[in-house]
């Protein structure tokens, strides 16, 4: 995200830059989805946020802040055209459970052994 956004990369349009950036956004949102990462989610979107709209105001710097607003921030998150910045705090996290009903326990056949044995 810093690279794509420094100051020598505003000659590319918001809508290149969210080709540029989406696919990796994506990609690591989903690898990480599994994990407790609601928050650092969260926190990767308003990262995201600032560094955009400090790109923008670099890249138009006589616009005022209802001009780029009006152009680039609908529904306060960047959009040019067709094209929108991915908001990694969508990405529902869910926890990984590999075992689920599937495979049974070990502990389940120990407990009915010992049961069995009391009795």
């Amino acid at each position: 995200m810093r690279a794509a956004t420094q100051r020598t990369s505003t000659n590319q349009s918001l809508a290149d830059l969210c080709v540029r950036l989406n696919p990796a956004l994506r990609g690591w949102t989903t690898h990480f989805r599994h994990d407790v990462s609601k928050a650092t989610f969260s926190y990767l979107r308003a990262f995201l946020w600032k560094r955009t709209v400090r790109w923008l105001r670099k890249k138009h710097p006589r616009a005022s802040w209802k001009q780029l607003r009006r152009l680039y921030l609908s529904d306060w998150w960047p959009t040019e055209g067709e094209r929108t910045l991915f908001n990694p705090s969508s990405v529902p996290v869910t926890r990984y459970r590999y075992r689920g009903e599937r495979i049974p326990s070990p502990w389940a056949k120990q407990t009915e052994q010992i049961a069995r044995a009391t009795h």
